[in-house]
């Protein structure tokens, strides 16, 4: 009798699995979470153009978050010391791929978990791309949407 449910225990698993490994895009989002995931656009793009002061808006003045570069928490103060290391070396954001993994909108809050893949290029053109883990959390203030939290760290290649 165990045999003969073997295969429908298999088939339950391989359905819960899939449902809950369901992409969040097609989840359905608040119109807060949709308008964070704007801003988590523009934020790459933002880099990808080297502009700085846009980039520094979307960060609250008492953010403190943990950048996979950094060896301690830091601040608003040093958002774009990460940016700037590369554009004194000569690197270039050519491209990146932002997937979205998980958010939830909770009053003011919106917290986000993606993945972002990019490749930097050095002066002669060349580089490989990398992804890294995001979490942001996103405070709504009276000027609009600001990372006032964060983490990232990068995932091993293979």
């Amino acid at each position: 009798m165990k045999i003969k449910s073997l295969p429908l225990q298999i088939l339950s698993f391989l359905l819960l699995a899939l449902t809950f490994s369901a992409s969040p895009a097609h989840a359905q989002q608040t119109e807060n979470e949709k308008a964070v995931w704007k801003l988590e656009h523009n934020y790459w793009e933002f880099v990808q153009a080297h502009d700085l002061d846009s980039y520094k808006n979307l960060w609250h003045e008492n953010f403190v978050g943990w950048p996979s570069v950094s060896s301690a928490p830091a601040h608003k103060d040093h958002i774009t010391d990460w940016i700037s290391n590369h554009t004194v070396k000569g690197d270039k954001m050519q491209w990146f791929s932002l997937q979205p993994a998980a958010s939830q909108a909770t009053e003011n809050l919106v917290v986000t978990h993606y993945w972002i893949t990019s490749q930097w290029t050095d002066k002669s053109g060349h580089g490989e791309p990398s992804t890294s883990r995001i979490t942001h959390t996103w405070i709504k203030t009276p000027t609009g949407w600001q990372i006032i939290g964060g983490m990232s760290s990068p995932v091993p290649a293979n």
